[in-house]
């Protein structure tokens, strides 16, 4: 564990992770040719993060149709700790500053107009660990299909100290 840094984004993630009943998981591995985070002078940026849990998805299809909104946000809760985890395995929560950008893909069937409130189960889960520096600017886009069938997928972009 880094120790959290002083000053703005001094947030004990650990600590909240921990409030919330939450333990981090082993960083999901690349599906394809990239790498899960990467860190570009004070920004992380983390690849698209599926809901996986221990190597597999909990649930698939499109949201609206087998699978239901309230299920995708759980989902897309799940996505945002994969993406902590990708952070954690980089360069520790305990630099985090600020989640600056979050973007959100739903695999949506036909007339599925609810992406914000499946991104929610994200932006949410940030804001319970880091507080006012897990607010952040986002996007909402609903997406034909995702790999693996998945019914959601969440990346991000991070300032770290």
């Amino acid at each position: 564990m880094t120790t959290p840094i002083a000053g703005e984004g001094g947030v004990d993630a650990y600590e909240k992770l921990a409030e919330l009943g939450i333990t981090l998981p082993p960083v999901v591995p690349p599906l394809a040719a990239y790498l899960p985070a990467v860190q570009s002078g004070n920004y992380v940026y983390v690849s698209g993060q599926l809901p996986l849990v221990e190597g597999k998805l909990p649930l698939t299809g499109k949201v609206g149709a087998e699978v239901t909104a309230e299920q995708a946000a759980e989902l897309a809760r799940t996505c945002a700790v994969n993406v902590l985890a990708a952070v954690e395995s980089l360069v520790g929560l305990g630099r985090v500053v600020k989640i600056v950008k979050v973007s959100g893909f739903v695999a949506s069937a036909p007339g599925f107009t609810g992406q914000p409130a499946v991104v929610n189960g994200a932006s949410n889960l940030f804001g319970d660990v880091f507080g006012e520096q897990g607010r952040h600017a986002r996007s909402a886009v609903g997406v034909a299909e995702l790999p693996l069938g998945a019914p959601v997928e969440v990346e991000a972009i991070v300032e770290v100290a």
